[in-house]
């Protein structure tokens, strides 16, 4: 419950963003391009080069492909771990310090993968430590998107906290971007012989550079004043720490739903930028610098699309924008593979560009839906586990069910019925959700207190 003297009711509040607002996002979106700047490198470099550095190679190119995509598996399992533990520490401890660590962990472990010997000169204990590396790299991932998400949720007026919560998402492609003009950069320049012996380093050592500048960034913000009287609230009343678990127990609603709402935006994210590259490269035989500058333009216009939406789940409310996005990612893999197959350029741009515009009006609105579901004290928690435990059966084996598929069917057509399918279970949970556009933190708060008040005197 808050300590505030004077509690606004639901709705009440200015629509001016509050002063340091624009900081805060600044901030939040400066780690979370970092973070998946680093991420996303490793989803390319999982195509372009792991697959022939640290792998013994099989059959087929599509073996040592599969085999990458499996430790690119790896960091997703991680990613529930580090959001049950960030979520627990950043509920008791703050937002801003747990974000902090999150990105020098992920920064260490991206620069030491470009410092990594190759199956050739270690055999098989490079892909052992690769594998080891991805493990710390996916479980600070975990930990980021919570924490940044919310400490701009928390900060944002109650009518516009879609449109503000959205621009973290937004990070996301920006880190794509950035990941994607260094490995353009890097591959036109150098022949395919040193980019494979030492060009793609150079861009996992470039990522020093980068988190120092989003550490930096990140110590000019604070905690939204709503977790610090939560905070102190929780001291005065001398409350025990709950369990990591505990937020599952309270609001199991909250939690799969989150789920629901995260499987198909999830699976259908890493088909449109991580398989595309393998079906483009391998099935398509497009050369590896046309992919990239494809991409490229994709990810600029999923920039711009995020905020958009975001916006839209402030005017029209979350469910509607997120459930039209949800339907048509249903859609996308009928037609955007056939366009890829045709081989034109501008056809497969657009049929990528299509694919993230679908995604962006689902995940456009996630921070603000979420956030909404679950109380202060335990809100990060909620979120992370929800976010963060999908990613296990939806994003990590996205890419590996489409790499066998095709291998097995030489088609693309099972594959746009897995999308279709993962879609129709994000339908479901968008239909099962409770509007909360304009709704006041403060007023979640209050009735979680209400409801603790009950169980005790009981």
């Amino acid at each position: 419950m808050s300590v505030r003297s004077a509690v606004r009711p639901a709705g009440d509040e200015p629509d001016k963003a509050p002063s340091g607002l624009r900081r805060v996002v600044a901030a939040s979106m400066a780690g979370t391009v970092v973070e998946w700047y680093e991420f996303f490198l490793y989803g390319t470099a999982a195509t372009l080069v792991f697959s022939k550095v640290f792998f013994a190679q099989g059959t087929s190119e599509l073996d040592a492909i599969l085999a990458a995509f499996v430790t690119y598996a790896v960091g997703f399992a991680a990613r529930p771990l580090g959001g049950i533990v960030f979520g627990y520490f950043g509920d008791r401890y703050g937002r801003k310090q747990l974000l902090q660590v999150s990105l020098v962990l992920v920064g260490g472990a991206t620069f030491l993968m470009g410092c990594l010997p190759t199956f050739n000169q270690i055999g098989y204990w490079a892909p052992a430590l690769l594998v080891t590396l991805r493990f710390i790299q996916g479980f600070a991932i975990g930990g980021e998107w919570g924490g940044a998400v919310l400490l701009v949720a928390e900060h944002s007026p109650s009518r516009s906290r879609a449109f503000w919560s959205s621009w973290p998402q937004a990070g996301v492609p920006m880190g794509n971007l950035l990941a994607t003009v260094v490995l353009l950069v890097l591959t036109s320049t150098l022949s395919d012989a040193a980019f494979l012996s030492w060009g793609w380093r150079v861009a996992f050592w470039l990522s020093a550079v980068v988190v120092l500048v989003g550490y930096y960034v990140r110590t000019k913000v604070t905690d939204a004043p709503i977790f610090l009287d939560a905070q102190q609230a929780r001291e005065q009343s001398k409350a025990t720490a709950f369990s990591p678990f505990e937020v599952l127990r309270k609001y199991p609603r909250g939690v799969f739903t989150a789920m629901g709402l995260r499987f198909g935006e999830n699976i259908m994210y890493y088909l449109v930028v991580t398989f595309s590259i393998t079906y483009l490269k391998v099935h398509v035989q497009a050369d590896t610098a046309t992919i990239l500058w494809w991409l490229l333009a994709a990810h600029a216009v999923h920039c711009l699309v995020i905020p958009l939406a975001g916006y839209l789940g402030d005017r029209f409310g979350r469910r509607p924008v997120y459930l039209v996005g949800a339907v048509a990612a249903g859609t996308w893999g009928f037609f955007a593979f056939p366009m890829m197959d045709s081989g034109h350029s501008a056809v497969i741009l657009f049929a990528i560009i299509i694919g993230l515009v679908f995604h962006g009006l689902m995940y456009a609105g996630q921070p603000a839906i979420m956030a909404e579901m679950f109380p202060t004290r335990m809100r990060y928690s909620g979120v992370s586990m929800g976010y963060q435990v999908t990613s296990i059966v939806a994003g990590s084996l996205a890419p590996i069910i489409a790499v066998r598929l095709l291998d097995v069917y030489g088609s693309s057509v099972p594959i746009a019925w897995y999308l279709a399918a993962a879609a129709a279970v994000t339908v479901v949970a968008v239909i099962c959700a409770r509007e909360t556009r304009g709704i006041d933190l403060e007023s979640v708060d209050l009735a979680d207190a209400a409801t603790e008040a009950k169980g005790v005197a009981a």
